[in-house]
């Protein structure tokens, strides 16, 4: 595994009391570029946080999507269990319905994040 020198976001977002409006921009634009790659290849990660987003050591980091355990392949069966960190997950996941859209969770759990 990749080492990831600049932690996670959680622990970025809290040493500086918040983002500006463009680093908040700048981790959010790679975001989702790293989450529609996944969603193009037809997984899902079901567990998008701070958390679960680490960074490179570098000046302007990097963002490195890490934690697939609750991941799931779209192309071989829509996801239907409940899982992921309440405060992230989407409304349809905790909802009673037996199928939810795994890349909306995520678009959902990435708006969270922003």
């Amino acid at each position: 595994m990749e080492y990831a020198a600049g932690g996670d976001m959680f622990q970025y977002v809290k040493a500086r009391g918040g983002l500006d409006e463009g680093d908040a921009r700048w981790f959010f634009q790679q975001l989702l570029i790293g989450i529609d790659y996944c969603h193009r290849m037809g997984v899902v990660n079901r567990d998008v946080k701070l958390e679960n987003t680490l960074l490179d050591g570098g000046a302007r980091p990097l963002v490195k999507i890490c934690d697939f355990g609750y991941s799931k392949n779209e192309k071989d069966s829509l996801p239907k269990s409940r899982v992921g960190t309440p405060g992230y997950t989407a409304p349809e996941v905790l909802s009673n319905a037996r199928t939810y859209d795994g890349c909306a969770a995520d678009v959902w759990s990435s708006g969270v994040m922003l």
